[in-house]
Parts: structure tokens; sequence; C-alpha cells
């Protein structure tokens, strides 16, 4: 099993192919196997990478660690290990704000591009904010369930991601990699959701496309184009028959529109 030791923990990683590099990052409580149509399907064209962050998938469950910094951090010896430049980083839900404090830390030397996959610049509500998906009582239910029963808050999140019930072979892949996280990570992660990038986002100086689901239940499409609003350098992508996940739920089209992005910079 290929594995990188970052910062005290071994990070599972997979690449695929030659070219240029495309560097995938997971949501929260899930797995590089979201983008298994992305590594496959892509990789005859480029260098498909992706990798579980700790405390995720076959990644070590450590202690310690489970930060948006040090996600960033571990991304870091992870181009650092494959010796990636000029890495397009494409970041679903959480692993696009992973990218976002990857620029915050270490600049964009290495990043020829950003690519966001449904993802807000805050995940929670506040007064100056029109957006936001989560409050505080919100974040309160959800430790409550993850103590409580996590399976069925697995089960419940694994329909509010999608527009479309899932077939039975992507909702057993989306079960076990949410399962793959322990409850404990799961909600030492929850404070995290406190963060806010429109500060960061303003700063982006390498091209960037956004990319938001029409049917959404986790956000809404207005909460992610503002995202594409504050990065000088952003184009918008509305995938219509998506909800959370637009790499499982229209892959094909995601790998064109992901292409063309790449091809046109």
């Amino acid at each position: 099993m290929p594995v990188v030791q970052c910062n005290g923990a071994d990070i599972y990683y997979e690449e695929h192919g030659e070219g240029d590099p495309l560097v995938f990052l997971h949501g929260a409580w899930a797995g590089c196997r979201y983008f298994e149509p992305q590594l496959t399907g892509l990789s005859d064209e480029y260098r498909t990478v992706a990798f579980d962050f700790r405390g995720h998938g076959r990644s070590a469950k450590t202690e310690l660690g489970h930060t948006l910094a040090q996600h960033a951090r571990d991304l870091h010896v992870v181009l650092d290990h494959l010796e990636i430049e000029d890495a397009v980083i494409v970041g679903w839900s959480m692993g696009a704000i992973v990218s976002w404090e990857y620029f915050d830390q270490f600049g964009s030397d290495r990043v020829r591009a950003l690519v966001d996959i449904d993802m807000e610049p805050s995940p929670m509500r506040r007064d100056d904010y029109d957006y936001g998906s989560y409050d505080v009582d919100g974040l309160a239910e959800t430790l409550r369930s993850i103590q409580a029963d996590p399976f069925d808050l697995i089960e419940r999140q694994t329909e509010a991601l999608l527009k479309e019930p899932p077939s039975r072979v992507l909702r057993t892949m989306m079960l076990d990699e949410g399962s793959r996280t322990p409850p404990s990570i799961k909600g030492a992660m929850l404070l995290e959701l406190l963060c806010d990038y429109r500060a960061v986002l303003t700063e982006i100086d390498v091209p960037t496309l956004v990319c938001a689901g029409a049917d959404e239940k986790w956000r809404n499409v207005e909460s992610v184009e503002y995202a594409a609003d504050l990065i000088p350098d952003a184009r918008f992508e509305l995938f219509e028959e998506s909800g959370h996940c637009l790499t499982v739920e229209q892959p094909d089209r995601f790998n064109r529109v992901l292409s063309d992005f790449v091809e046109s910079l």
C-alpha cells in the first residue's frame, strides 16, 4: 500500500498516469475513492494523484492533527514526496478549504491552478455573511449524533449529499468511506467549521474553477458562487444533475469540464 510519512502520520495515496499533475483533495469524513472516476478516467491525459487525509480512509488514525492547518502541511509533504510542481489542486468540500489553507501557508509557487468543488468561503452562519450551512445548534446536534448513533448519521448524510438515491455500489462506497473516520476524529473536526476564508480568497493569484451542484441539499448554489466572486481570476460552472458530490454524480461531465479548464491554462 503506497504511503508517505507526513508529520507523524502514514498517509495513503494513489497515483496514476503521466503528464500535468492533478491533485485531488476529498471532503470531511470521506476519502480518495470519491475521485476514482477522475483518477482512472483522466490518467490517459494527466498524472492524477489523491490521498486520504489523516484520520480518514486508509491513512493513519492519529490522536492529534485533525485541523485544516495540519491537512495543508500534510499536502505540502505529499507534493514534496511525489516531486510535484505546478499542480492543479482540485478540492471537494473540505478539500477546497484545505487548498485555500495551503495557499495561505505556502503561497502559489507550486500551484498552477485551483478547483473548488461545491464549497463556500465560510461554512458557519455569521452576522456579516449572507450564507453559511451551519449554526451552533446544528453543530451541537451533529456532535450528539456522532456520539449516539454514528452509522445513522452516515446514512442520513449519504442521502443528503446526492440529488438522486444512490446505486447500491455508490451507496456502499459512501457508507464504507464514511465509517473509516472514527467518531472521536469526526467530533474533533467539527470546530474547524468555524473557519472563514473570505480574506484568503481575495488574495488567490492563480486561475480557479468553481463548481456547484444545482440540486444542492448541503449548501445553496449562491454561497458557492460567492466564492467565485471573491477570487480575482475565477470562472463558475453549474452542474444541473448533481447535488454535493459532482465527481461521482456527473463524472463524465466533470472530467470534461476539468480537462477543458486545465487545457485553457
